[in-house]
């Protein structure tokens, strides 16, 4: 597995610190997988918990969640032209960022379909792949 980012928010509607580690997994049946934290990741947190708020370190644990989304293995969006059907665009692996970039994606999906652009190589479902290829820098 490819370097990790862990990300730390402060105290959220009085339910304490959260500690979250953004790495790809594995790909998952949403429908089946559990979303509970592994006792390794639980581990891994609570390492770095002692290596950046050590007070923390031993603070009592109120949940764990694992928070899926969507991503393409280059970690871009998929924007790209259906390639069976020429009237469908597809559009997705945008979770974790999607949504703030939604005014933008929209604008230039909207160019695409008036043709006033061309499809973008790194958005091209041809450039996505099974493994993650992604690095947090």
């Amino acid at each position: 597995m490819g370097r990790s980012a862990i990300l730390w928010f402060s105290e959220s509607r009085g339910r304490g610190f959260k500690v979250a580690n953004d790495t790809h997994g594995q790909l998952i049946d949403p429908d089946s997988a559990t979303r509970r934290a592994s006792v390794a990741g639980e581990q891994e947190a609570r390492d770095f918990l002692a290596r950046r708020f050590p007070s923390l370190a031993e603070a009592p644990l109120s949940e764990t969640r694992v928070c899926q989304y969507e991503n393409s293995s280059d970690g871009h969006f998929l924007i790209d032209r259906h390639p069976g059907l020429d009237n469908v665009w597809l559009l997705g692996c945008g979770s974790g960022h999607g949504f703030k970039h939604g005014p933008a994606v929209g604008a230039h999906v909207a160019e695409l379909i008036a043709g006033t652009t061309e499809p973008q190589e790194p958005f091209l479902l041809a450039s996505k792949q099974m493994e993650q290829a992604r690095a947090v820098e």
